[in-house]
């Protein structure tokens, strides 16, 4: 990874299938802070459209997104 991305928190969502990693990553938002990143992981490749929406929806950042090894990694910051 290229990035200098520091998240507060992860939120692993490993083996879970839509809804569920975006309904976890909604609950992990709204107790985060202004401007607070987390690292979501996640399995299910619904998740590269979901969270995107997600984030444009609820007007958070998303900061970085990459796939590695079938592993889908977001940096999203609380607006």
């Amino acid at each position: 990874m290229d990035i200098d991305i520091v998240a507060n928190d992860i939120l692993d969502t490993s083996g879970l299938l839509c809804p569920e990693p975006v309904m976890l990553l909604h609950n992990k938002i709204r107790d985060m802070g202004q401007g607070d990143i987390v690292e979501v992981i996640a399995t299910d490749p619904s998740t590269t459209r979901d969270v995107p929406k997600f984030c444009t929806f609820l007007s958070h950042s998303l900061l970085h997104q990459e796939e590695r090894e079938k592993t889908y990694h977001y940096f999203i910051q609380k607006s």
